[in-house]
């Protein structure tokens, strides 16, 4: 009585790798014919592009800034540092 339920499980495993197997060969397959460098290489060049105007974008942003702020200290009468008096860089030391 146990036989056919054990047989039928047998086959169910077999036939559940079969398909596994035959996933795993065809997304191989395909992954051999995909550019995936090419893509990656592609990717990264517009992360960069992207990541380059951003910094360009900041910059411009940082200098609006700062020339607003250093016209209102000029209009409350403060004196307003020359730009090569302030701090560059993170602003802590190592």
């Amino acid at each position: 009585m146990a036989f056919p339920i054990i047989v039928a499980k047998a086959v169910s495993t077999v036939v559940t790798g079969a398909v596994g197997v035959a996933a795993y060969n065809g997304a191989k397959k395909l992954y051999e014919k995909a550019p995936v460098r090419k893509a990656a290489v592609s990717a990264t060049e517009i992360g960069l592009r992207a990541a380059r105007k951003a910094e360009i974008h900041a910059e411009s942003a940082r200098l609006a800034v700062s020339d607003v702020v250093a016209e209102a200290r000029d209009r409350l009468g403060e004196e307003v540092p020359p730009p090569s008096a302030t701090e560059v860089g993170p602003g802590h030391s190592h």
